[in-house]
């Protein structure tokens, strides 16, 4: 069932949203060489609990962090471990959180140090393409407008578009329907309307689409080896256009 929210669970929703774009805010001067990414889970989940909030993805399914950590070639869901973070890598940090019965989910990918340029332009490229959807959520227009403005530009600039990772409706669940994938024909598929809150999250790869699944059961990783990137923005559909809930209390 695709859900259409009051003005009131809008609000609560933005408030998770914010929870969790604060999060980043605070963790951005600790992802840095050299931090170990079980510290990033721990401070992640310190901070939440501070603002009375839960974190969202811990237990979710048997998940066991607060953060997905996905480190270069990993896509998403990658676990927070012992890990380094090194000097030259890209990666992506995916946090929710429930607030008074709403999720909030948002995501974001660092560049960690010195970066070479094509990693660079992978990062910039994949944040384009999220903006580019969101222009795209608006009353009247359909869920195949979001992706097929995702894919373009992604693929416009040489990059690939995952296809067995979607984004998605939120508000009383973190994951609700409709799927809301980053590649797709315009004018297919739900109709969007005033008052949907959806997450639009492009993972875009530097080399194939293709991906897999590590024996953690969680992690997913490029087929090729190559770096992916990551952004995620949770959204309310209104009729005076998209309006971004996962922004930090400074706006």
């Amino acid at each position: 069932m695709v859900y259409t929210r009051s003005p009131r669970e809008v609000e609560k929703i933005a408030r998770s949203c914010q929870i969790v774009a604060d999060t980043l805010i605070m963790l951005e001067p600790y992802v840095v060489p050299g931090a170990r990414v079980s510290d990033l889970d721990i401070k992640a989940e310190e901070f939440i609990r501070s603002q009375g909030a839960r974190p969202a993805f811990k237990g979710y399914m048997g998940f066991p962090s607060t953060l997905c950590v996905s480190i270069e070639d990993a896509v998403v869901h990658g676990i927070p471990d012992e890990n380094i973070l090194q000097d030259g890598q890209i990666v992506g940090i995916d946090c929710g959180a429930e607030l008074d019965g709403y999720f909030g989910d948002h995501a974001r990918s660092f560049a960690i140090g010195s970066v070479d340029p094509e990693k660079i332009k992978l990062l910039t490229t994949t944040h384009e393409s999220l903006m580019k959807g969101i222009e795209q959520a608006i009353p009247g227009n359909h869920v195949g407008d979001i992706g097929f403005a995702v894919q373009t530009h992604a693929e416009n600039n040489g990059f690939s578009v995952v296809r067995e990772l979607v984004g998605h409706g939120i508000g009383k669940e973190l994951h609700e329907e409709p799927q809301i994938p980053n590649y797709g024909r315009a004018k297919q598929g739900y109709k969007l309307r005033a008052g949907m809150c959806i997450a639009i999250e492009p993972m875009i790869n530097a080399g194939v689409k293709e991906v897999y699944t590590a024996k953690d059961g969680w992690t997913v990783l490029t087929q090729d080896g190559k770096a992916s990137a990551h952004f995620e923005h949770t959204i309310a559909i209104t009729e005076n256009g998209p309006k971004i809930l996962s922004v930090g209390t400074n706006g």
